[in-house]
């Protein structure tokens, strides 16, 4: 009885510490925080990204210089199905991914991302991390800008907008 009851709150808290590092994930992503990123990976991760495959350090190597100049970003999480074995599980989590990114010319636009990471995770000394990602886009779109931020909302003035690590208010909350 002692037994069955240990192993489902493992249960329990493995689940609750995988979902908190897919959302440590995504705030690293929208904030463009490589401390944040690396957090969620093991240092021998594989990231199979749609346009990077390799080390998952490498990636936030690559990835956060692009992520910072993205204007506004935010990742949401859907579907998370995970299946637990030991020290490993098998995840599915479906996301949408929202960005709004400036071309060359200076006009901006906005991208949509529907798709799931899979993901192989492991657990190392009590922690649990991605061991393995592959990202696959389900559908996305590209819009010419449908919102002038810039005259805020309804034409009257400028809102609050997020913002990329350390300057987005997050740090200052946390740091309380």
């Amino acid at each position: 009885m002692i037994e069955e009851l240990l192993a489902r709150q493992d249960r329990i808290e493995s689940r609750e510490a995988i979902r908190d590092c897919l959302y440590r994930y995504c705030r690293g992503i929208d904030r463009a925080d490589a401390a944040v990123l690396r957090s969620a990976y093991w240092p021998d991760a594989i990231d199979d990204h749609v346009l990077f495959t390799g080390n998952a350090y490498d990636f936030i190597d690559w990835c956060v210089p692009l992520l910072a100049q993205v204007e506004h970003s935010q990742h949401m999480l859907g579907n998370i199905q995970i299946e637990i074995d030991g020290d490993t599980a098998r995840v599915e989590t479906y996301y949408h991914a929202y960005e709004r990114r400036r071309r060359a010319s200076g006009s901006p636009y906005e991208m949509f991302v529907g798709g799931r990471y899979l993901d192989k995770f492991a657990r190392r000394d009590g922690e649990w991390r991605i061991l393995h990602r592959y990202v696959m886009w389900d559908w996305y779109r590209h819009f010419k800008d449908s919102a002038d931020l810039d005259r805020g909302v309804f034409g009257n003035g400028p809102v609050r907008m997020s913002g990329k690590y350390p300057d987005d208010p997050l740090y200052s909350l946390f740091r309380e």
